[in-house]
């Protein structure tokens, strides 16, 4: 989807279309749309001098999508939003409406699903299709089908979206980044000299900031010149799996299907604090944080049906240095009480001299919470709530 986030939110407020808008900060909120609906009638008629602007922000926050007018001053997702600011101070801040974006990711993919069954979700707002079966898909090479999804999908959610055509995900991931925004690209195996070798090496998915530089260092610096280094050479600059991979890669190659179903190996939630926070001068802030991580785990696996056995914590401190944590005990659990008791255990390994600006918890090694996982963990479970109960679990004394 063409970004997605910004495009749903210029639907809101066509009235910022064509102008340089950024999503992050706040969370949207039904009492807020309530007050500006109170104010102007209905959210079309704000005017656009009413909206806040980027160049006033002040906080901690980090943007999650921009307009492509936003982005034309260097804006991106995952930047700050206080370098955000210097670049482009004139944008406009919208909060953020996740709920409103996955009602939009749901239709989208419904009206794909309707098209091509064969779907592989990559996300809220990208998938991958295998349309082999799809009868008329093939058509000139699957530019006709492109467009009709382009056309359904517009159809049914009034939004954008781009799309890549090729034999493999990797190869089709590339082309869908060619021509955003509401681009077709088409790349058969014998484009890949002409349309992906003079590309710089980081636009293969999987090639990091790592990566990059290192292949930077070696000379290597668009996916042309990877493609002419041996294999042999790869593996002994790359070790045996990423090398062969790197060479694949530089080639177009990539045997990994559509996978329709996939289950999640850990869920987490973290936080990052709007100031910093010490262990000593805000115990109490930060443990009433760290109980709340926890509940959102839990509600999170209670609510898809899972439970896990390896808990985890993580925290990123002031200088940006980040350290993680984790202990795996013999039973499977989606308790709160329970996540928080070994959370807090990880926390007791962790040092905490130094300010904290982030928090996290995660619970992984997942399994499906299915009646015989009940009954198998039923006497931990039982524990978990006794000690929960007497206050035992709730009230470690965390960050001393």
């Amino acid at each position: 989807m063409d970004a997605f986030f910004a495009s749903v939110e210029l639907l809101r407020y066509p009235q910022l279309q064509g102008l340089p808008v950024v999503i992050g900060g706040s969370r949207h909120t039904a009492e807020h749309e309530a007050q500006l609906l109170a104010q102007w009638g209905t959210l079309a008629h704000i005017p656009v001098e009413a909206f806040p602007r980027l160049g006033r922000y002040v906080g901690r926050g980090v943007i999650t999508t921009a307009t492509y007018a936003a982005r034309q001053f260097g804006v991106g997702s995952a930047m700050g939003m206080m370098k955000a600011a210097r670049l482009c101070p004139q944008a406009i801040l919208l909060p953020i409406d996740f709920v409103r974006y996955r009602q939009y990711s749901r239709t989208f993919k419904d009206v794909i699903v309707a098209a091509a069954p064969v779907m592989e979700d990559r996300g809220i707002d990208e998938v991958y299709i295998d349309f082999t079966h799809v009868p008329g898909g093939q058509a000139q090479g699957g530019r006709v089908l492109a467009l009709q999804l382009q056309q359904a999908i517009f159809a049914a959610t009034g939004l954008t979206c781009s799309v890549g055509v090729a034999p493999n995900k990797l190869l089709a991931k590339m082309a869908s980044e060619f021509h955003k925004p509401q681009g077709v690209s088409v790349v058969q195996p014998q484009d890949v000299p002409t349309l992906v070798w003079p590309l710089p090496c980081r636009k293969i998915n999987g090639i990091g900031p790592k990566a990059g530089a290192k292949l930077q260092g070696l000379g290597i610096a668009t996916i042309g010149d990877l493609a002419q280094k041996p294999l042999p050479w790869l593996v002994q600059q790359f070790g045996k799996s990423y090398g062969a991979w790197l060479h694949a890669a530089s080639h177009g190659v990539d045997e990994r299907p559509v996978v329709t179903e996939s289950e999640p190996v850990s869920m987490s939630r973290e936080t990052t604090f709007a100031h910093d926070l010490h262990a000593r001068h805000d115990k109490a802030e930060l443990s009433a944080i760290f109980t709340q991580l926890c509940v959102r785990v839990a509600e999170d696996l209670q609510r898809k049906g899972y439970a896990g056995r390896t808990i985890g914590v993580k925290l990123r401190y002031a200088n940006f240095k980040s350290v993680t944590r984790e202990i795996t005990v013999d039973a499977f659990t989606q308790e709160a009480a329970v996540i928080r008791q070994v959370a807090g255990q990880c926390l007791k390994r962790v040092p905490l001299e130094q300010s904290i600006r982030l928090l996290g918890v995660r619970v992984g090694s997942l399994v499906h919470w299915d009646a015989a996982t009940q009954q198998a963990q039923g006497e931990l479970l039982s524990n978990g709530r006794k000690a929960s109960a007497s206050g035992d679990v709730w009230s470690l004394p965390l960050f001393d």
